[in-house]
């Protein structure tokens, strides 16, 4: 029988919200799980607590993710994922460091544009971040925050929960045919196969999308 070799690639993954490194590590273990061929170092950026949630924590966070994706690809990491819908940093980073960089925003609206239909949004912000109305255009059918939720650490919490659950019915009945989370806290507690039942359409988590994003470049 024929052997399959199966390639394995040293991925960074930047988390914006400051954390121990086990929480930190949540996201890559998520990515290991799903894509063995993987291997992960994860990694925080410093003095973030609340994580990016509005323009203000999104312009501290860039200068911090763009210097530790340096410090990952000095260490070797074959690419970069940034892992916020947001894309903090993203583009800067992907013209410094000479690797593919991917963020969870554009990850998640590339992977809804390949869906039929109107596509929702669940976010944290007001405003879908730009990747989604930048890829989507009007095919962008509304970009809603669940009720009470601030920022990613309200996801979880069984009010943040019940909320998003609310909020994905609401797109479904507005005519959504897809849901985007564009939160990475989604992924964190593993809330899109609850949504995805609650809703009966497709809802696309952000560390898978981001991580297909990037595996696709580095194939």
């Amino acid at each position: 029988m024929d052997t399959v070799f199966h390639p394995t690639w040293t991925v960074g993954v930047i988390r914006v919200i400051t954390q121990d490194q086990e929480q930190a590590d949540a996201h890559g273990l998520l990515i290991e799980r799903a894509f063995p061929q993987v291997r992960v170092v994860s990694r925080c950026i410093p003095d973030q607590p609340e994580g990016v949630h509005d323009a203000a924590t999104k312009r501290t966070a860039e200068p911090k993710v763009i210097a530790l994706a340096c410090q990952l690809v000095e260490q070797d990491a074959d690419g970069i994922i940034v892992s916020c819908a947001d894309d903090p940093g993203v583009a800067e980073a992907r013209a410094i460091v000479g690797v593919p960089v991917v963020g969870a925003g554009e990850s998640m609206a590339t992977a809804a544009a390949l869906h039929e239909g109107p596509v929702g949004v669940i976010g944290i912000t007001p405003d879908a971040p730009p990747a989604f109305p930048r890829i989507l255009g009007e095919r962008l059918l509304a970009n809603l925050v669940p009720d009470g939720v601030r920022d990613t650490r309200d996801l979880n919490t069984p009010a943040g929960q019940h909320a998003a659950i609310t909020t994905a019915r609401r797109l479904r009945e507005e005519g959504a045919a897809v849901i985007a989370l564009a939160c990475t806290g989604f992924s964190t507690i593993g809330l899109a196969p609850q949504l995805e039942r609650a809703a009966g359409i497709p809802v696309l988590d952000p560390v898978t999308c981001e991580a297909q994003a990037l595996l696709a470049l580095l194939a």
